[in-house]
């Protein structure tokens, strides 16, 4: 053989092997083709170097000549199949390994979820909670954005139509949530409520009601029950009966509302008037009121008048906007916007005065720059009317803001607060000037002229002795022992109610009892000399303890809690009645019931409030129930 041929013999026995193109399996590890051998038509054995036929690309000839002729190399290759699953193909590259799913699970990421499954079912439900506690429409679920998120969390989740959140899943978890709600309410002993009228941006009339309650666990429970479509005459007799049946549709008992805080409309007051329920001012309403007949002198509306045209000016101009953000940042002044006032807004004027006060300054520089805005400009008159008002009202919005909170006991602030506020918050000083003492003076007559109802004054009388903080400190000392007596009898009251009850669920179990057969007689035994000794003992204590009635069994323990070591200030007084409920079971009775009292109708405000985001521009078509449900969820989730 010539040295040419020998050459091209072993150059064709050392010739690099090429992979399989396309080849999935991991045998195709161990054999290869030729570079020249295009078509890739002779397979050749790595190890060997031998031609092995595989037709129609079946493995099976190549795994039979790894097991007869490279026991190692079919070793490793069982093992690589066995192994999680791995790409074939590029096992010419040095170490490289591709994860590649199996076909199992390609099925199974293909597949969408069944519409009864328990994965379908809480993506689906946590889809219909986001649109109602987020308040977000209901297109939502059809938006690209929101299907493209949810695809790339779960491929399998088809989300369901807009027409199946709004006709199915809104509707049963507002079921669901409203029967737990009425689970809830059917133990409890006694309730406060809230209630407002509103107009939403369709000028649709809603009347709202919300309930309030302490827990066994001393938790002062807060709950929006409905808002309610109201389109007949907002009368005092139609309000009264809307009430009533808004409370029959809850299973609630007139007998166990306490109080129902309310604003000053003429026709809310009388529908309470004609149900004969007990009813507290809204203390933030009141406040408002009286702030309003306090500045009523014209050289405070003057100077408030300039304030608000010194907002408009500066909100329709952003020119302007933008003049006193450069200002503000040369004088060194908070980069604040101004405030505009807010009617129906508790507190807002005050608001505007003091951002008007800081920035003073500021917007002098900026309105004299401008010869159409030079006359804006606030004259030193002004700005000493304005420091003076500002020096009375400020205090007066941390009290509004503290009293409207619905997680927390209020109502027993409001005597303590009224006394503050005639003892020191709005106590004429000596330095105060004519027209200070005059909103001072005005303001507190409106108040005290307000609060001297002696029905409102007794229910803040009651509600402050329940509280272990104040208790008899800031009321009249000569009413002391009328609150007491009232606070004996009804408490008493409380206690003959849950023995009538117990004794009737007596009477029921004693009933069963005698329908069940009669037990054969027992054999009468002779008694024995203990047995008298016996009697006369259970007699002795029966008759020691009617001695002392239950009247003078709460006397006893009112004594015992007023001379209680005292509370501090800062603390909660349903986590004291929660410690203390055992040493005092009777007073804790009462305070359950009176300390659930709100002292604003905030609850209600709030609701309009998530009303108002509802029913945007965007969802002004929304229907009256759907409203009603979507604002119950967003409330109660």
């Amino acid at each position: 053989m010539e040295s040419s041929e020998i050459d091209a013999a072993e150059h064709a026995d050392t010739e690099e092997l090429v992979p399989k193109k396309g080849a999935v399996s991991v045998v195709w590890k161990f054999f290869g083709f030729k570079k020249s051998d295009v078509d890739q038509t002779s397979i050749l054995c790595k190890c060997c170097r031998a031609k092995v036929v595989a037709g129609g690309g079946n493995t099976s000839n190549l795994l039979h000549h790894l097991s007869r002729k490279h026991v190692v190399e079919y070793q490793e290759c069982m093992k690589l199949r066995s192994a999680p699953s791995t790409s074939a193909g590029n096992t010419g590259k040095a170490k490289e390994k591709s994860s590649q799913m199996t076909l199992r699970d390609a099925f199974a990421r293909g597949t969408a979820y069944d519409k009864k499954s328990k994965r379908w079912v809480e993506i689906t439900n946590s889809i219909t909670i986001h649109i109602a506690k987020d308040m977000v429409p209901l297109s939502t679920v059809e938006k690209e954005g929101f299907t493209k998120m949810i695809h790339t969390l779960d491929p399998r989740y088809e989300i369901p139509s807009r027409k199946y959140f709004s006709q199915v899943a809104i509707p049963n978890l507002y079921q669901k949530h409203r029967a737990k709600l009425e689970t809830d309410l059917a133990t409890v002993k006694h309730f406060a409520a809230t209630t407002d009228m509103w107009s939403s941006r369709t000028m649709d009339p809603y009347l709202s009601l919300t309930v309030h309650f302490i827990s066994d666990e001393w938790v002062l429970e807060s709950h929006c029950l409905q808002t309610s479509y109201f389109p007949d005459d907002h009368t005092g007799e139609l309000l009264a009966a809307g009430l009533q049946e808004a409370l029959d549709s809850w299973g609630l008992s007139e007998q166990k509302l306490v109080a129902i805080t309310t604003d000053n409309g003429a026709n809310i007051k009388k529908a309470i008037e004609l149900n004969h329920w007990t009813r507290l001012q809204c203390f933030g309403h009141r406040l408002h009121l009286a702030i309003e007949r306090g500045v009523k002198d014209d050289r405070i509306q003057r100077a408030v008048g300039v304030c608000k045209k010194i907002v408009s000016a500066f909100s329709y101009s952003w020119k302007k906007r933008r003049d006193l953000a450069m200002v503000q940042n040369d004088l060194g002044l908070p980069k604040h916007v101004l405030t505009t006032e807010t009617p129906t807004r508790w507190g807002s004027r005050q608001m505007m005065i003091q951002r008007v006060l800081e920035q003073e300054r500021a917007i002098s520089q900026v309105l004299k720059d401008d010869k159409k805005s030079r006359h804006l400009v606030l004259h030193w008159q002004d700005v000493d009317v304005l420091e003076a008002v500002n020096k009375v009202l400020s205090p007066l919005q941390d009290f509004t803001d503290a009293l409207s909170g619905e997680k927390y006991v209020s109502v027993s602030y409001l005597k303590p607060v009224l006394s503050l506020f005639n003892t020191s918050i709005l106590a004429e000083e000596e330095s105060d000037n004519q027209l200070t003492k005059d909103v001072k003076r005005n303001i507190l007559a409106y108040l005290n002229e307000k609060y001297a109802d002696e029905d409102t004054d007794d229910l803040l009388d009651i509600a402050s002795l329940l509280d272990p903080r104040f208790r008899t400190k800031y009321m009249d000392k000569e009413k002391v022992e009328q609150v007491l007596r009232r606070a004996t009898r009804e408490i008493v009251s409380l206690v003959q109610a849950q023995q009538d009850t117990l004794s009737g669920a007596a009477g029921a179990a004693a009933a069963a009892a005698e329908a069940e057969p009669v037990p054969a007689p027992e054999e009468k035994r002779k008694k024995t000399l203990a047995s008298f000794f016996k009697r006369q003992s259970t007699s002795t204590t029966s008759s020691s303890s009617s001695t002392v009635s239950e009247e003078e069994s709460v006397k006893m323990e009112l004594t015992v809690y007023l001379q209680t070591t005292e509370v501090d200030s800062d603390a909660d007084p349903l986590d004291w009645w929660r410690c203390h409920q055992t040493n005092f079971p009777r007073i804790a009775k009462l305070a359950r019931q009176y300390l659930c009292i709100p002292a604003t109708s905030a609850p209600s405000e709030r609701v309009f409030s998530t009303g108002g985001n509802i029913v945007t521009c965007h969802r002004a078509a929304l229907k009256p129930d759907a409203v009603d449900r979507l604002v119950f969820l967003a409330q109660n989730l």
